[in-house]
């Protein structure tokens, strides 16, 4: 298997899934008749981020892990969505960012160097293997974990399936 083959899909199937939890978030806000900013702005726990964070940073992990890896130029996102809408207009963005990267650019990936921030003033080396293993994919599925958490809590009625996707 390509190192392509390990990326690329593992970031689409779970923005896709993403997406489709906010489809089912927001017919849960229409038909009980929720204010989406309530469920937008939810948390698992005060000091966790909310929903729609959670989601501009799965948003983020994929955009940037693809782009470090290849060692194209890394996109910058303002986080200024508000809205259901919005947030899936950035998943569909990111989406079709990541299925233009080609096989060819993530040859002998593994083993670049790529060098990420760490903080404001840090910043880490890694391996390409290691970056994507140890890093970028992790916390890729950790926000989009947190954000089904976040929508399962609140009562939107979604699963693992959901979770997992078709893709």
């Amino acid at each position: 298997m390509s190192f392509y083959d390990a990326v690329v899909p593992a970031y689409l199937q779970m923005l896709n899934s993403v997406t489709g939890l906010l489809t089912k978030a927001e017919a849960h806000c229409a038909a009980r008749k929720i204010d989406p900013s309530v469920l937008l702005g939810s948390r698992l726990f005060p000091d966790m981020l909310p929903l729609s964070r959670q989601i501009q940073l799965v948003s983020d992990f994929a955009a940037k892990g693809c782009a470090r890896l290849t060692h194209s130029e890394v996109p910058t996102t303002p986080d200024t969505e508000t809205s259901f809408a919005e947030l899936k207009q950035r998943l569909a963005r990111t989406i079709d960012y990541v299925k233009s990267f080609k096989p060819e650019q993530f040859e002998g990936a593994e083993v670049r160097d790529v060098t990420f921030p760490a903080g404001p003033d840090k910043s880490i080396t890694m391996k390409g293997q290691q970056f994507f293993s140890s890093f970028s994919l992790p916390n890729f599925y950790f926000h989009a974990a947190t954000a089904h958490g976040i929508l399962r809590h609140n009562g939107v009625e979604i699963g693992k399936r959901d979770f997992m996707g078709t893709n």
